[in-house]
C-alpha cells in the first residue's frame, strides 16, 4: 500500500499533462459527509457516525466479549487501545479512506497494519457483524502475538505465518465450523479440487485458501489438541519457513501433514456420498458458464422465462431465456447490463434475489450512485420504466411482486444499520415499513393470495448463535407468527402457485437443501406482533405453525448447497447449485412426486419458544464515553534513499507521509540534496510538501515545493535548473466511472543550460481533463470496456511572456470481446503541445511503442495507433521447488501491431512495428512481457499519401520488460 500512496502523492506534485497522461481508474466517491464520533470502552476506541449510535454501541459489546474470549485463545493482552471504524452497511464502508484502493464488494471488513485499525460494515445481520468483529481481532491478537514473539527471538527477518494461517485460524477462532465451510470443503474434498498444504500458494489469497485454511485449523486442534495451534505462533522464530516450524511443533511437516488431513478428509466426506448426490448427478442442468444466481420465473406474451443473474464474461449482468425443460441450451440474452455506468454500478450476486411478473416486468437491486436502488425494466423492451431510492434506506435486498402488480416488498437497511421489511406501492407511490427492529428480516416471499408474506429472520431465541428461522406476516393484522422453530438456518421461502406449500432451504442436516412445507389453509392463531410485542413463555398450549395434519419434508439430498428455490407452473423448482466450486441454475422436475415420497418430518416444535433474544450491551464492569472526532496526524510512512549517479554523483533524501485515523486528510513530505559541494549545499536542497483532503466528494490536493539540480533531457540537453512554487488540484467523480480534474500550478523557474543560454520565467500551468474507466481486467491488463483520458491545458509565463504554449491530448482506449477469452484491444493516443517553448513528448518502449527503445521518439506533436488480438496461450502452471513452489495465473499471447510518430513542424515519417507478444502475471501484481517483432516505416508522408515509400526492416527485434497491457 505504501507504494500506491507515494505514487499518488508524486503524481499530484507533476504537472497536469504528464499526470492524465497515464492515469486512469475507477474513483472511490464519497457520497455522504459524516459526522465522525468516538465511543471508548476499556480496549476499544470505536469510531461511528451518530445514526448508527445503536449498532456502534452493539459492536463494543461484540467487541469487548471478543477482547475477553482471545485474551485467554492468545494468552496474550494487547498493550495499547484498539481503533475500530464502523459502518453502518457495506456502501458506506466502500468510501472509507483508511486503504486507497477500491473495496469490491465480497470484502467484509479488514486489518490495517499501518496504524492497526480494524474497519468493520455491518449488513444488517449482527450475527454477521460478530463474526467479522471477531475475525478482524483474531488478526490483531495474532499480530500482537507473532511481533511480540519475533522481538523476543530478534528474529527481524522472519516474514511471518503465511496467509492460509492467518486467514483460516481468523475464521476458526471467530465461527468455528459452520455450514459454508462444510460446504466448500465437501465440494473441494469429493470433487478432487482440493490443495494441499504444501502447494496453498497456488490458490493465494482467494475465498478457498481461507475456508481450506479454517479446514486446517480444525483438524490441528482435532488430531493434535488446540493448544498446538497457538504452539505454532510461539515457534515461529525456529525457522524461516513454516513447514519447519510444523515439524518442530507438531512432528510433521508440509509433506507428512498432508498425508494424514487430506486422508481425514477423504475418510470423512466420502461416505456422505452413499445417502447423498451432487446436484448435478440428480437434477437438470439449465447454466454451465461462470456463476448464475437468483433465478426468477414468469410468463407473459404465451411463453415461459427464465431471468437471473451471471457473471459469463467478467461483468455481471441480468439475463433471460425461454424455459424449455427438454432443451438443454436455450438462447440466453442481456436483459440489464451491470458494472459499465453509475446507474447499473453492481449487482449483489449472492445475497439479493430478483423477482419478475407475468405483466412482463423484473424488479432488481443495484448499487447506483452511492445507494442502492430498486429498478423497474419491462422485458419485452429491455427499459426502465422506474428507479427507486428512498431517504434513510441505504442497502436494499429481494425485491418480491404483489399477486396484484402493483406492489413490492423488499428488505432495507437504513443509514443507522437496522434491516426491516418495506412494501412499496407503485400506483400510490407510497412506502410502508413493516417491521421496526435490529433483527435480520430477509427475503421477503408474497403468498399467491397477497394476504401473507413469508420471511426468513433471526428473531428467535438461537438468532444470537446466526440462526434464521421462516416466518409469515399477516398483511391484515400486521402479525407475525412462527413457521418453523430451532437451532438451524432456514433461507428464502418460495409459495408454490397454488399457496398450499412453501419450497426454502434449511441447513438442518449439516448441508444447504431444499424442503417444503404444506401450509394450513386455516392458519393458527397469530402470536407476535410486529411493533414488539414479546412471545409467549413456557406455555403447553403454545399453538404450533403447522398442525399434526401438516407435512414437513425434505426434497433433496445435496452433499453441498442447494439455494433460490423458485416455483414454475409444471410443477418444477429452478434453484442455484454449488458443484465444482461454482453457482450454477439447475432444475428440479415433479416436485409433488418428490414430496409425496419423501420421508416425512415432524414440524418443528414451537413448546418453549422464548422471548426474542436481547441485544447485547455493555455491561456494568465496561467503562464508555463518547466524544467527538478532531484530527490527529501520526506517521504513516518514513524512509530514507541513497542514490548514485555516474555523472551527477550521490545524492540523499527522505520521504514522509501522515494521516488521520480515518485517512480523510494526508501530509507528505519530500525532501533531499543533489549538492556535489558544500558551497552549493544548501541550494540544492529539494523539498516538497503535499496535503490531501479526501472527505468530501471534490478530493483537493495542494502544495508547495522547491526542486533544484543538473537534468538531461533530449530536447533541452544538459542544463541546470531551480523551480520552486505551489499547486492546487482538484478532482471531483462524476461517478465511480468518470471524474473531472481540476489542476492551477505556479512556479518560478530558473534554467542555465551552463552559460550558453538562460531562461527566467514565473510559469502557470492550468489544466482540465476528463477520465472514464469502465474497463474490465483480466491476469495481465484490461480485456473488456473502455478508458479515456481527454485534457487541455495552457502554460504561461506571466511576467516575460519567454513561455506561452497550449496542451492538448486525448488518450482513448476500447477493449471488445471476441470470445470469453480473446479481446481485441485499439488504443489511440494524440497529444500537442503548440507554442512557444513547448515541452516536447515522447514514446517507445513496451509499454506505448513497442520495439522501439525506450522513450527514444521525441516531439511536440505526438500520434500513436495501437492495435492488439489479446489470446490465451497457458492458462495456469506451477513450478515446485523442494522448499515450496511458484504458481503462475496465465501466460496470455497477443498479436500485435503499432504505427505511429512524434515530429515539431510536419509529419515526413510514419513509424510502426508489428509482432507477437507473450505476457506472464506473477504473484497477481507483476506482469512480464516479451515482445517479438519487426519494424516498418511509410516515408514521404503528405496529405494523399502520394509519393510515399514503405520500408520494412528484415531484423527482428526484441524486448523484455514489465508492466500492465494497455
Amino acid at each position: 500500500m505504501k507504494r500506491y500512496i507515494l505514487l499518488f502523492a508524486f503524481m499530484l506534485i507533476l504537472p497536469a499533462h504528464l499526470h492524465s497522461q497515464y492515469y486512469f481508474g475507477r474513483n472511490k466517491v464519497q457520497y455522504d459527509n459524516f459526522k465522525w464520533k468516538i465511543l471508548r470502552t476499556d480496549h476499544f476506541d470505536i469510531y461511528y457516525y451518530p445514526e448508527m449510535r445503536k449498532l456502534a454501541e452493539i459492536g463494543a459489546a461484540y467487541a469487548e466479549d471478543a477482547y475477553k474470549r482471545l485474551v485467554n485463545k492468545f494468552d496474550q493482552n494487547i498493550s495499547r487501545r484498539i481503533p475500530l471504524i464502523f459502518y453502518s452497511n457495506h456502501l458506506h464502508f466502500q468510501e472509507t479512506n483508511t486503504i486507497p484502493n477500491l473495496i469490491p464488494p465480497g470484502v467484509g471488513g479488514f486489518f490495517e497494519f499501518l496504524k492497526g485499525r480494524v474497519v468493520i460494515p455491518a449488513n444488517g445481520s449482527l450475527s454477521d457483524f460478530k463474526h467479522v468483529i471477531n475475525h478482524e481481532l483474531v488478526h490483531v491478537f495474532m499480530h500482537s502475538k507473532v511481533n511480540r514473539v519475533l522481538k523476543d527471538h530478534r528474529r527481524v527477518n522472519n516474514g511471518g505465518p503465511p496467509l492460509w494461517f492467518t486467514e483460516g485460524l481468523a475464521e476458526y477462532w471467530s465461527e468455528g465450523w459452520d455450514t459454508e465451510a462444510e460446504m466448500f470443503i465437501r465440494d473441494a474434498t469429493l470433487s478432487g479440487y482440493i490443495v494441499p498444504v504444501s502447494q496453498m500458494y497456488r490458490i493465494f489469497g482467494t475465498f478457498l485458501m481461507y475456508k481450506e485454511g479454517q479446514a486446517v485449523c480444525k483438524f490441528i486442534a482435532e488430531r493434535f489438541g488446540e493448544e498446538k495451534i497457538l504452539q505454532l505462533m510461539e515457534n515461529l522464530w525456529m525457522a524461516n519457513d513454516f513447514s519447519t516450524v510444523m515439524r518442530y511443533t507438531l512432528g510433521v511437516d508440509y509433506r507428512q501433514f498432508d498425508e494424514m488431513w487430506l486422508y481425514d478428509m477423504k475418510k470423512k466426506k466420502y461416505p456422505i456420498l452413499e445417502n447423498s448426490d451432487m446436484p448435478g448427478m440428480v437434477s437438470q442442468k439449465i447454466t454451465v458458464k461462470g456463476i448464475n444466481t437468483k433465478p426468477a420465473f414468469c410468463r407473459f406474451d404465451d411463453e415461459d422465462r427464465l431471468i437471473f443473474v451471471s457473471n459469463r464474461i467478467g461483468y455481471s449482468n441480468i439475463y433471460q431465456m425461454r424455459y424449455t425443460p427438454g432443451n438443454p441450451q436455450p438462447e440466453v440474452k442481456v436483459v440489464v447490463k451491470g458494472e459499465r455506468t453509475s446507474n447499473f454500478e453492481s449487482f449483489n450476486l449472492l445475497r439479493s434475489k430478483i423477482d419478475a411478473n407475468n405483466a412482463g416486468e423484473l424488479v432488481f437491486v443495484a448499487k447506483s450512485k452511492g445507494k442502492d436502488a430498486i429498478y423497474k425494466v419491462d422485458l419485452r423492451s429491455r427499459k426502465v420504466q422506474n428507479r427507486l431510492q428512498f431517504d434513510g434506506i441505504v442497502t436494499l435486498f429481494s425485491p418480491c411482486w404483489s399477486p396484484d402488480g402493483d406492489r413490492i416488498v423488499f428488505t432495507g437497511v437504513d443509514f443507522g444499520g437496522q434491516s426491516d421489511l418495506y412494501i412499496y406501492n407503485f400506483k400510490t407511490q407510497t412506502l410502508e415499513k413493516l417491521t421496526n427492529d435490529f433483527y435480520d428480516d430477509r427475503d421477503p416471499s408474497w403468498s399467491p393470495k397477497g394476504d401473507y408474506i413469508a420471511f426468513s429472520s433471526d428473531r428467535t431465541a438461537t438468532g444470537n448463535k446466526g440462526a434464521h428461522n421462516l416466518f409469515v406476516y399477516s398483511l391484515a393484522s400486521g402479525d407475525i407468527r412462527y413457521l418453523t422453530y430451532g437451532n438451524h438456518n432456514d433461507l428464502t421461502p418460495a409459495w408454490s402457485p397454488d399457496g398450499r406449500s412453501i419450497a426454502f432451504v434449511s441447513d438442518r442436516d449439516d448441508a444447504y437443501n431444499i424442503w417444503m412445507m404444506r401450509v394450513p389453509e386455516s392458519p393458527p392463531q397469530f402470536v407476535s406482533r410486529a411493533a414488539g410485542a414479546e412471545f409467549p413463555t413456557d406455555r403447553a398450549d403454545y399453538p404450533s405453525a403447522l398442525d399434526n395434519k401438516t407435512a414437513f419434508r425434505r426434497l433433496t439430498r445435496f452433499v453441498t448447497g442447494a439455494f433460490d428455490p423458485e416455483w414454475t407452473d409444471d410443477n418444477a423448482l429452478i434453484f442455484t447449485a454449488f458443484e465444482k466450486f461454482s453457482f450454477q441454475l439447475r432444475r428440479l422436475a415433479n416436485v409433488g412426486d418428490l414430496f409425496r415420497d419423501a420421508e416425512p418430518q415432524k414440524p418443528d416444535s414451537m413448546l418453549g419458544i422464548t422471548k426474542k433474544w436481547p441485544l447485547p450491551s455493555l455491561d456494568g464492569k465496561t467503562r464508555a464515553t463518547t466524544m467527538t472526532y478532531k484530527l490527529k496526524f501520526n506517521l504513516d510512512i518514513a524512509q530514507s534513499q541513497i542514490s548514485q549517479d555516474p555523472i551527477y554523483g550521490t545524492s540523499g533524501g527522505a520521504q514522509f507521509a501522515f494521516s488521520d485515523m480515518l485517512g480523510n486528510h494526508q501530509y507528505y513530505f519530500l525532501i533531499y540534496n543533489t549538492g556535489t559541494s558544500r558551497s552549493d549545499f544548501i541550494k540544492s536542497f529539494n523539498v516538497a510538501i503535499t496535503k490531501l483532503n479526501l472527505a468530501h466528494r471534490a478530493k483537493t490536493a495542494y502544495g508547495l515545493y522547491h526542486y533544484a539540480g543538473n537534468y538531461y533531457t533530449r530536447s533541452d540537453g544538459y542544463y541546470y535548473e531551480r523551480r520552486y512554487g505551489g499547486f492546487v488540484a482538484v478532482s471531483y467523480p462524476l461517478s465511480v466511472f468518470q471524474r473531472i480534474e481540476v489542476s492551477f500550478n505556479l512556479r518560478q523557474s530558473n534554467k542555465d543550460w551552463y552559460g550558453l543560454r538562460r531562461l527566467d520565467a514565473l510559469l502557470v500551468s492550468n489544466f482540465v481533463s476528463w477520465v472514464r474507466d469502465n474497463s474490465l481486467w483480466g491476469a495481465t491488463g484490461p480485456i473488456d470496456g473502455e478508458r479515456f483520458n481527454f485534457a487541455v491545458g495552457h502554460t504561461l509565463d506571466v511576467r516575460k511572456s519567454n513561455v506561452n504554449f497550449y496542451t492538448l491530448q486525448g488518450d482513448y482506449r476500447r477493449y471488445y470481446r471476441i470470445g470469453p477469452q480473446v479481446t481485441y484491444a485499439v488504443r489511440l493516443w494524440g497529444a500537442f503541445n503548440l507554442g512557444k517553448e513547448a515541452i516536447p513528448y515522447f514514446m517507445g518502449g513496451s509499454w506505448d511503442f513497442r520495439l522501439y527503445p525506450q522513450w527514444s521518439i521525441w516531439g511536440r506533436k505526438l500520434f500513436l495507433v495501437s492495435q492488439e488480438l489479446r489470446v490465451p496461450f497457458i492458462d495456469q502452471f506451477v513450478v515446485a521447488f523442494p522448499f515450496g513452489g511458484l504458481g503462475f495465473r496465465s501466460i496470455k499471447g497477443a498479436l500485435f501491431a503499432d504505427f505511429g510518430n512524434a515530429w515539431d513542424d510536419k509529419l515526413r515519417t510514419i513509424l510502426g512495428s508489428y509482432g507477437f507478444s507473450f505476457r506472464l502475471n506473477i504473484g497477481g501484481f507483476l506482469v512480464l512481457r516479451y515482445d517479438i517483432g519487426q519494424r516498418f516505416m511509410v516515408d514521404g508522408i503528405n496529405s494523399r499519401f502520394r509519393n510515399s515509400s514503405f520500408d520494412f526492416s528484415p531484423r527482428w527485434y526484441r524486448e523484455f520488460f514489465f508492466g500492465w497491457d494497455f
